[in-house]
């Protein structure tokens, strides 16, 4: 975590989704470009700022697979631990920007290799609590730490979700 009064360790975004599909490696002269995909769950964006450790991690998954921000085939609001569903995580550097005139500055962004690890981390964390749910039919799938990514996501919303850590 982050000194108090410093800001957030980390911030989030949770999209729920019908289905997503994320580029994780561009089309190279021989071999095609290599994406994962999920069906109906959730895309959760993550940014890591200077300061953030591992401590933020548990506290991090908990929150964000718990909260009931998933709707049922009842309707009903559910957490992804409790909806057959899937989870997106890409990692989005650009939710730590700040507006400076007519640019945008990233200057609290974690440096990339703490980023990185802190964002593989987070998938492993994701990936067994989901795992030990065993009420939940769910995958995770992630992108790649540090490169450019391309998205495609049909949502049934939109209905999107900021939260800092």
């Amino acid at each position: 975590m982050t000194e108090k009064g410093s800001g957030p360790a980390a911030r989030a975004v949770l999209q729920q989704c019908l289905r997503a599909r994320l580029q994780v490696k561009p089309a190279e002269e021989h071999s095609e470009a290599q994406f994962v995909q999920i069906d109906r769950g959730m895309v959760i964006y993550v940014c890591f700022f200077k300061g953030a450790t591992d401590d933020i991690l548990p506290k991090m998954a908990s929150t964000l697979l718990n909260l009931r921000l998933c709707e049922s085939d009842s309707g009903k609001m559910v957490s992804m631990l409790e909806l057959p569903g899937s989870v997106l995580i890409v990692p989005q550097a650009t939710l730590g920007g700040r507006a400076k005139g007519r640019a945008m500055q990233y200057h609290d962004n974690i440096r990339k290799e703490d980023g990185l690890q802190l964002y593989a981390a987070f998938v492993s964390l994701c990936e067994k609590e989901l795992t030990a749910a065993a009420s939940a039919e769910v995958t995770v799938k992630h992108g790649t730490y540090g490169n450019r990514q391309v998205l495609k996501l049909d949502t049934n919303g939109p209905y999107t979700h900021l939260m800092d850590f």
